[in-house]
């Protein structure tokens, strides 16, 4: 009989505690009925004793039913943060083409007021290529012969002259910048109506060459084109005197110049339907009349970008 009790002491005890607790529960049906709310002494020792093994026996379950949950949570928060990522990279694309067009939207409110200044049609056009070197200072648009631009035509922005067209094909143009070694306008200060000449270095900045005995020229002034050298319209802002080298007895003297461009933000540009007298002798691109000779939609692409030429 004592083996016997050793041997399924557990089962008995489990058993034992199912009994009693089958009995609490009918307890507390009739309580209920009675309507008693004091717990007999017996049923509180029960609830003590059964207590302890009631939650050692759901920790597993609740552990679970808790890894089951955060995962479940873990999914849907990994999905919203991958809808909410390429929300806000949506976003930030439209705020940045917002951007642009508040940029480029300022940029013809500017060009426009240039074009009532100096009564000559412009084209804008994109910078799509650079090309800079020790010699040359270089740049490709994305407008061609098709839109009416030819070998001589100016290149500016609302700040002032970027360059010069020196050949076009089909759908694009090559522009020489100021800054090329190789460029040369004709300037006046704008102050005291010293002429000479300014002269592209290959770096940031420029030349100006004026007659030291008849100059006046000092830090600060700025520097237009003359109109003289029939390549540019006059008027237009060159740059900014910043330096004055001094030499001596020289019969010319030279001042550094601070492009009125800002050459390392050069992006989009304006072609003016202008060429001067040197350059269609140079390009032979002109009629006798002073028309153009690019193809039959040039006029029209003129006249599209809201300028007429002017007689």
């Amino acid at each position: 009989m004592i083996d016997f009790l050793k041997r399924f002491s557990a089962p008995i005890g489990f058993v034992f505690l199912l009994l009693i607790a089958a009995i609490a529960m009918v307890g507390d049906t009739r309580d209920l009925e009675t309507r008693r709310h004091q717990l007999p002494w017996w049923q509180a020792v029960v609830i003590e004793v059964v207590a302890p093994v009631q939650r050692v026996v759901s920790v597993p379950a609740t552990s679970v039913r808790d890894v089951i949950n955060n995962y479940v949570d873990l999914v849907y928060v990994a999905d919203e943060n991958e809808r909410l990522k390429a929300r806000v990279a949506e976003l930030e694309e439209i705020n940045l083409q917002y951007r642009e067009a508040l940029v480029a939207s300022g940029h013809l409110d500017r060009i426009a007021a240039m074009r009532e200044d100096f009564e000559v049609p412009m084209l804008p056009a994109r910078v799509v290529g650079l090309d800079i070197s020790l010699w040359f200072r270089s740049v490709v648009v994305d407008r061609g012969e098709e839109h009416g631009i030819a070998a001589g035509n100016p290149i500016v922005t609302n700040n002032g002259v970027a360059g010069l067209v020196t050949a076009a094909s089909r759908r694009a143009a090559k522009a020489m910048l100021l800054l090329d070694r190789q460029s040369a306008v004709d300037g006046v200060v704008q102050r005291s109506r010293t002429r000479g000449v300014v002269r592209g270095t290959g770096t940031d900045s420029l030349e100006f060459e004026f007659v030291a005995r008849d100059g006046d020229v000092q830090d600060g002034d700025v520097i237009i084109t003359s109109g003289l050298d029939a390549i540019y319209p006059k008027g237009l802002r060159i740059g900014q005197v910043r330096e004055i080298r001094e030499r001596g007895g020289d019969l010319i003297q030279t001042a550094v110049l601070t492009p009125a461009v800002d050459f390392e933000r050069l992006e989009q540009v304006f072609v003016m339907f202008y060429q001067g007298p040197t350059m269609e002798l140079l390009y032979g691109n002109q009629d006798p009349d002073g028309r153009s000779n690019g193809p039959p939609g040039a006029s029209v692409a003129a006249g599209r970008d809201g300028a007429k030429p002017s007689s």
